[in-house]
């Protein structure tokens, strides 16, 4: 499909799992966004996995607006405002290459989803010359992420939830397992080995990011479990014990604290236990507000 064929998708958009169907040249979905890209913030990155962030930084793009709307998201700044600059596919691609300039180790996508068209675009009128990451909440319609296939280098997804009731309670998604299995099963089918340079980079390949919750440990051992016997080593996990207590809705009192060391490293021991090899875990304290960008539109 022809970029103009990708944009008239925007009229009754159905880029994601919500099926909105609305017209976003003058309404908004469940996501936010407009018909327009908005970028609160294109810069260097250097919180991600080391294989991701190395030396250089990642060239992280964040983008405003999210379809999921996780009620402790840390970036709800912009997931739930539209924050940043309006940019043009043409003007996005300079963004990338500017950051391809500043030595970056990859141009990172981060929750991109509803912006898929104009994404593929600017990618198309880049031709980069570093890796792409396409970072994701993995609440993704798998016919979109088959549309990435030969510009996307690494998949770096989130697996929130196996149980549907905390997807429905937590990120309004009931349907959220079943879609990311669906939407990890089209990333892995493309990229099914990770593939790494001689300084330790990934050139290719899967992460998946799972994010503990206070009360959640059964549901993150449910994920580990699915994901090894599934995939087994043709992945990356990252077991994340990073979640900042931000959220102040009453209705929520278990999210109001960090995650226990005893918890995490409960899910830490089982993962080896099953016998995973392939994985990311996090040392000394991560839970801090001052992890989080400041989104203020810089280098957009």
């Amino acid at each position: 499909m022809d970029s103009q064929g990708r944009l008239k998708e925007l009229e009754q958009c159905r880029l994601c799992p919500r099926n909105c169907g609305v017209d976003r040249y003058n309404t908004q979905g469940v996501c936010g966004a407009p018909a327009q890209v908005y970028a609160a913030r294109a810069a260097l990155h250097f919180w991600e996995e080391p294989c991701i962030s190395g030396t250089r930084g990642s060239g992280a793009v964040f983008f405003s607006g999210c379809n999921l709307h996780c009620v402790y998201c840390q970036n709800r700044e912009i997931s739930t405002h539209i924050k940043g600059k309006e940019v043009t596919p043409a003007q996005l691609a300079q963004t990338f290459l500017r950051l391809q300039d500043q030595g970056a180790h990859n141009i990172n996508l981060v929750t991109g989803t509803h912006y898929l068209p104009q994404i593929i675009r600017a990618l198309e009128l880049a031709k980069l010359q570093i890796p792409v990451v396409y970072n994701t909440s993995g609440y993704e319609k798998a016919e979109f992420i088959k549309g990435l296939e030969g510009l996307v280098d690494i998949y770096l997804p989130d697996f929130k939830y196996t149980s549907p009731e905390r997807a429905r309670k937590y990120s309004h998604a009931v349907d959220y397992p079943e879609v990311a299995k669906e939407a990890l099963a089209e990333m892995v089918r493309q990229i099914p080995e990770p593939i790494f340079d001689t300084e330790g980079m990934m050139q290719k390949g899967v992460i998946v990011r799972h994010l503990l919750l206070p009360g959640g440990r059964e549901d993150s051992l449910a994920v580990v479990k699915y994901l090894h016997e599934t995939y087994g080593d043709k992945i990356y996990m990252s077991l994340m014990k990073q979640y900042t207590p931000l959220i102040t809705d009453p209705a929520y009192p278990e999210l109001s604290r960090k995650i226990k060391r005893r918890e995490y490293e409960r899910v830490v021991q089982y993962a080896l236990d099953l016998g995973v090899e392939n994985a990311f875990i996090q040392e000394g304290g991560t839970a801090k507000e001052s992890f989080i960008p400041i989104f203020d539109g810089t280098g957009v």
